[in-house]
């Protein structure tokens, strides 16, 4: 049986519908009051899973507030067994958009390691995997391959730190999510499991996203950088409400495994 049916069974259902979604604080955002206030938008404004940095103490602080399923991110593997002790429900290799201004770099066969040592430590536990948009589609494709055979039971796309847009409005916004929803749709074709589509995605986008491949979507800066806790919710539910607008006939083939 897949592990992915072992989600809690909204969380499941919201990724068989192709409505998932997942709220990003941030890798490296270990700031309380920020995943508090983060946490709280996500449960008001009905995101499916928040995803936050590989912290006991913020798993707990975030299942307290918004009551959903927890998403731990981190790159060292070692991290993740005491979260998900205290409650987390997936694990995330990545993203990795707050290394690239760092200029650190992760190669395919170092993540590929990062993902078999963690199916090593946890081998019942979701496991979500990053491809770097910064590869070729094509290299893109085939780390998705091996990252599935590896044990990744989800596969993430990022691209919003790589894309320039220079339009403003709704033309920048897709400007914007158009590498991610690129590697979303290359990727959801050649690997069987789910593809969340994350990184400079929007409401305007994230129908597009599901169009492409992808089984949900992930948003971080969209949220995150606001600072009204009334415009978090407000944009939380926007996104959420694109995708529920979405016929359930769009799931894409890859969940035929595990519905």
């Amino acid at each position: 049986m897949s592990r992915l049916s072992n989600l809690p069974p909204q969380l499941y259902q919201a990724l068989c519908s192709c409505q998932l979604l997942k709220v990003i604080s941030g890798l490296t955002n270990f700031n309380a009051s920020s995943v508090e206030r983060i946490s709280y938008a996500s449960k008001v404004g009905g995101a499916d899973l928040i995803d936050v940095a590989c912290s006991p103490e913020l798993v707990k602080l975030a299942m307290r507030v918004s009551g959903l399923p927890i998403c731990v991110s981190a790159v060292q593997p070692e991290l993740f067994p005491a979260a998900v002790a205290s409650g987390a429900t997936v694990v995330e290799i990545g993203n990795f958009d707050a290394f690239y201004a760092k200029n650190r770099v992760f190669g395919a066969a170092e993540i590929l390691e990062l993902t078999r040592q963690t199916r090593m430590l946890l081998p019942g536990t979701v496991l979500s995997v990053t491809v770097p948009h910064l590869f070729p589609l094509d290299q893109q494709e085939q780390l998705a391959i091996d990252l599935v055979a590896a044990g990744a039971d989800l596969i993430q796309t990022e691209g919003g730190t790589s894309a320039k847009p220079f339009s403003p409005g709704v033309l920048g916004l897709i400007e914007k999510a158009a590498p991610s929803i690129a590697s979303a749709h290359v990727i959801s074709a050649a690997v069987d499991v789910p593809v969340l589509c994350a990184s400079g995605i929007s409401d305007v986008t994230s129908p597009m996203a599901i169009s492409a491949g992808a089984s949900g979507i992930g948003i971080g800066s969209a949220i995150n950088r606001l600072d009204d806790e009334l415009a978090m919710v407000c944009a939380v539910r926007s996104v959420k409400k694109a995708l529920e607008s979405l016929s359930r006939s769009s799931m894409p083939s890859s969940l035929k495994n595990i519905v």
